[in-house]
Order: C-alpha cells, then structure tokens, then sequence
C-alpha cells in the first residue's frame, strides 16, 4: 500500500493563513452581529426600541416613517472636481434624482406640525452604475455623538404607558449626563417649524472625506439652501396634520423647487468624527451646483419607496470619515430596510392565497 505524501510545508503554512483568515473573519462578523455578546449594542437591538417607542407599522421604515417620494435632477457647476473626483461633480446634469422628503419619528400617520426637524434623502444615478446616496436633516448638528448614545436618547425618550409621552425625569437625567447635546439643544429652544419642506436647509451632519484626482483626501460636510426664502408654519397649518404634503404638490405645480449644494471644507483640526459640533462658520464653502425637483409622489408607489438611503453608499471619489455614527446608521438603516421589505414580501403573499373556508 502507498502512503499519500505529506503536503510541502509551505502549502501547510499556507492553508493555515487561510484559516486564520476565515476564522479572524468570522470572529469580526459574529462580534458585529451581536452573536458573541448578548448585551452589545446592534442593528436589531436599536431598531427593535425604536419600534418600542413608535410600535410596529409594517412595511413603513422603523424612523422618519411619513414621507414622500420626489424626482428631479442635479446641476453641476464644477466647482467642486478640485476636491473629489466623483463624476457627480464633472460639470453637467445628471438624472434622475430620486429623493425623499420626511419627517422623523416611526409613525406614518404622524402629525406635520408636531416635529420641528425636516429630512431629505436623494439618490444620484451616476455613470458606471455607480450610486451616491446621502441623507440629511434640517437641523445644525446631531444631538449625540456615538450610537451608544442615541440608543440611550431613545430608551430615555420611550413615552410612559399612561400619558403616552416621555417620562421627563428620565429625559433630564440623560441630558444631564450627556453634555454633548447642549449645542442640539441650544437650538432646538429656538427652533421654529418651518412653514414647508421646501424652505428650509438641510445638512448631512456627519463629515465625509472628498479624494481628489491625486488622490489626496480632505474633509468636508454638505448641506442644501434653498432658493425658496423660509417662513414658520402658519397657525392654519398646524391644524392640518399633511400640511407639508399638501404645500409641496400645490408649489411643484406652479413650478420647480431648487436647493444649492453647498460644501463646507474642514480646516486642519476640526472634528470629523462628532456630529454634535459645528465648524466655525468662517470655513471655505463652495457652491457645487443645483439640486432641483420637478414633481412628487405618494411613497405607496413611488420610485423612492425601496431605496434604502444608506449613507456610506458612495462612489469613486467619496468616502465616509471617521464619525461612528455613520457605520451605525448604514447597519441600522438596512435592518429596517429589511423588516419593511419582508414586510411588504409577506403581506403579498397572504393577498395572493385564497381565503379559508
């Protein structure tokens, strides 16, 4: 009988390389998973209080539940293609643009007036099937500064079974333990409810990193002006509870709405991983062109109900920064994605089948 020969001992070293590979892998995804650490912050823990606070609307996104779906397009000027060689900046249209106006909270049948912050959600479809998907809020900075954070912001803020709203001895304890929220609060004192979707700016909050063409990288956050002046709502607005719906058919149907693309350039020491602080307002900002909107669509049916506005899905030329809260929104984001989706899977079927005798 033959003996089979033993393998060369570089072929062992390299089959052991392999394995400890796939097992540092596994390792990495069992610990983002949750599966090694039952207590660990994760996805589904964060949307399942998030589902706690609002309950469970199915097929509808775990926050910012209410919102419709637009579509237009974005101008390039080229004033940016110094900073990033993305396409999206090479000067030129490009469409279509599918956005995403909302209010946040996990309630689809909220109440217009009730919150005072505003949401925008645009997709670009750029050449090379390549996507750039960013999503931003009316508001100057984040509350937190660390998932951790917002996960403890919405425990806090889970409203008590007899009045329905939080509790605000609770809701004190956690700003008085978390000083990072005092710039949000500052301005959510002041804040007035704007009278539209379409009067108001919107920030992506967290920094990102533009590469250029040499690829050197600079940090950068992006917002959006819009050319429609801001006015507060109206005292007749706050007893429609679909004011802002009904205010942006009746502007797209006199004409389009446009925003600015402004890019704000981070000086050398300015925070990229906290989206609680502000950079000083004297940084370089570039307008890079105009994002317009040509018409609006209920999120039933429309071309933005199954877009997941992931924000680290970003082309050549754009990267996330070192801010934690973006590699938590992107995982949250597609653990809601894919509760609405299996939502959305099974209550087909179940039409589909006939009833039972």
């Amino acid at each position: 009988m033959t003996q089979n020969a033993a393998p060369p001992p570089k072929l062992i070293l390299r089959f052991t390389i392999i394995g400890l590979v796939i097992a540092i892998l596994a390792t990495a995804f069992a610990y983002v998973g949750g599966w090694l650490d039952p207590g660990r912050l994760t996805p589904d823990r964060m949307i399942n209080t998030l589902e706690d606070n609002a309950g469970v609307h199915e097929g509808y996104r775990r926050n910012h539940a209410k919102g419709y779906c637009v579509v237009g397009s974005f101008e390039s000027n080229g004033n940016v293609d110094s900073l990033s060689r993305a396409t999206v900046f090479e000067t030129g249209r490009v469409s279509p643009l599918i956005g995403r106006l909302a209010i946040p909270g996990g309630d689809p049948h909220a109440n217009d007036g009730m919150p005072p912050i505003r949401s925008f959600a645009l997709q670009f479809q750029l050449p090379n099937d390549e996507q750039w998907r960013t999503a931003m809020n009316a508001m100057p900075v984040f509350p937190v500064s660390t998932p951790q954070a917002f996960w403890e912001l919405l425990k806090a803020s889970q409203p008590d079974s007899q009045s329905g709203k939080p509790d605000p001895a609770k809701m004190a304890a956690f700003f008085a333990g978390h000083p990072e929220t005092k710039p949000f609060l500052a301005w959510a004192k002041t804040a007035q409810r704007s009278s539209s979707f379409v009067n108001v700016e919107y920030n992506s909050l967290d920094a990102f990193r533009f590469i250029d063409a040499g690829g050197t990288t600079h940090f950068v956050r992006w917002g959006l002006v819009p050319e429609a002046p801001f006015t507060p709502m109206t005292e007749a607005q706050k007893q429609d509870p679909d004011f802002l719906s009904r205010d942006l058919r009746e502007r797209l149907d006199k004409g389009p709405q446009r925003w600015h693309l402004i890019v704000t350039v981070a000086n050398p020491g300015d925070p990229t991983d906290d989206a609680t602080l502000a950079w000083p307002a004297d940084r370089r900002q570039i307008d890079a062109g105009i994002v317009t909107i040509d018409r609006a669509q209920d999120q039933a049916d429309g071309p933005c109900r199954d877009i997941n506005y992931d924000p680290l899905v970003l082309p050549d030329g754009i990267a996330g920064s070192d801010d934690p809260l973006l590699s938590a929104r992107s995982a949250a984001y597609s653990e809601s994605y894919n509760r609405r989706t299996r939502e959305e899977a099974e209550s087909a079927t179940s039409s589909t089948q006939e009833p039972r005798s």
